[in-house]
């Protein structure tokens, strides 16, 4: 507790001094490496280390951009927001899309529809503010939502503008309520191989990535006993857990098997999402008496296949990330990657 006080503490003075100087079918997803990471507190801190999208730094719906033609100064407009829809509009030049391109980009684009009705125009085009880069902090976190990506944010960084991980009071102790074990981050639809307890609890700081836009960081709840259930099943989601708790009760507690579920082997995926422990589980020799049931403990992850198999790591990956969804799902009802299928069903 001592040291994340230290390392907080330092935080605040980091973020003080900054402040002053201003889908449709896939195979398995695997983690992808967490590039761009930084051994300091601060993105600013290191200024020459800049991820792609900051290479190309595009355009989208929130910029707000000013236009003039050169040595034209009576056609300055300023404060002009690109539309939700994308698209922004200066003199004769209307609608003219806007996302996915650069600031050169546009101004070429503008520069080709305003010569119709100007010789030679140049158009001089600067960005007011970016609004459109944004990422997502979900679960305990004090005041979960979407940030402007408007500045170089490391992930101790957001969660500082968040508020910080939630905490409570056990035993007249303050204790946060946040399991980094089952956190996580994703970025382009895959997990980032990060290791938040390390970086939280060790102090890290070659696990404080840069955030890049659309960021998911999402931090499961230590208070939750629950188990999911994944996979072919009826409705994948969550069990309560409870003392009896076993692989055959949660499946049957989530409507039981779909048509052509691989029932010989159910992977059971116990402990931190970075080193896991997995157990296979032969529910249908339990269901013909042959073999005692498995008992589950809390936030344990049954996984149905709908292939057969023959390690538990040929199908790891998809009962890891159809966990993250499910659980993203629970948590706030939105689906990060609505056609992801991780057990596509094998003719």
């Amino acid at each position: 507790m001592k040291r994340k006080m230290l390392l907080f503490a330092s935080l605040g003075l980091v973020l003080a001094n900054d402040l002053a100087r201003g889908q449709n079918e896939q195979p398995p997803f695997k983690p992808i490496a967490a590039t761009n990471t930084n051994r300091t507190f601060s993105a600013v801190a290191s200024p020459t280390m800049r991820a792609g999208w900051q290479r190309r730094m595009t355009l989208g719906p929130g910029d707000v951009l000013n236009f003039s033609l050169y040595d034209q100064p009576e056609t300055a407009n300023q404060n002009i927001a690109v539309g939700p829809d994308g698209r922004v509009s200066f003199l004769q030049a209307v609608d003219l899309l806007a996302t996915g391109l650069t600031i050169d980009e546009l101004r070429a684009k503008f520069d080709t529809e305003l010569g119709k009705f100007y010789r030679s125009p140049r158009t001089i085009i600067t960005p007011a503010q970016y609004r459109s880069k944004k990422y997502y902090m979900l679960g305990t976190i004090a005041n979960s939502g979407v940030y402007q990506l408007d500045r170089p944010t490391t992930m101790i960084e957001g969660i500082a503008r968040a508020g910080g991980l939630q905490t409570g009071l056990f035993d007249q102790n303050t204790v946060e309520l946040a399991d980094l074990s089952h956190s996580f981050v994703i970025r382009g639809g895959k997990r980032l191989d990060l290791d938040l307890e390390a970086l939280f609890q060790k102090g890290d700081l070659s696990q404080n990535i840069t955030l890049e836009p659309d960021d998911y960081v999402y931090f499961a709840s230590a208070n939750a006993n629950a188990i999911f259930v994944v996979g072919a099943v009826a409705s994948q989601g969550v069990v309560a857990y409870t003392r009896n708790a076993s692989v055959i009760s949660v499946i049957t507690a989530r409507g039981g098997y779909v048509e052509k579920a691989y029932q010989s082997k159910v992977l059971v995926v116990r402990g931190s999402l970075k080193n896991p422990e997995t157990f296979v589980v032969n529910t249908k020799a339990i269901l013909a008496g042959e073999e005692p049931d498995f008992k589950l403990e809390p936030k344990d992850i049954v996984c149905v296949s709908r292939r057969p198999w023959a390690r538990a790591e040929e199908i790891l990956d998809g009962a890891t990330m159809a966990f993250i969804q499910a659980a993203i799902v629970t948590a706030t009802g939105n689906y990060v990657f609505p056609n992801f299928n991780p057990f596509p069903i094998t003719p």
